[in-house]
């Protein structure tokens, strides 16, 4: 499973995005430093901070990044999935 590790400076995020798999597939995060919001589509961002897990399942429209006032660092995990 390839993991990385990415940090985001103040107020930095990315857009809108979805990870694609017709099976498995997906996302984990694991914040491991600063403040990060994270926002499914059509839901209310939730605040991670260090330890905070969260499992994105494969099509699920999302965004994750640094909050106004605070770096953020996540382990991103990609989960396989087929096609």
């Amino acid at each position: 499973m390839p993991m990385y590790n990415v940090t985001f400076e103040p107020g930095c995020r990315n857009n809108w995005h979805i990870h694609h798999a017709k099976s498995g597939g997906g996302q984990i995060l694991i914040a491991v430093g600063g403040r990060v919001f994270y926002q499914e589509e059509g839901k209310e961002p939730v605040e991670m901070l260090p330890g905070k897990v969260i499992n994105i399942p494969a099509g699920v429209k999302h965004w994750h990044g640094a909050a106004d006032d605070s770096f953020f660092s996540h382990i991103a995990i990609e989960v396989p999935g087929g096609n």
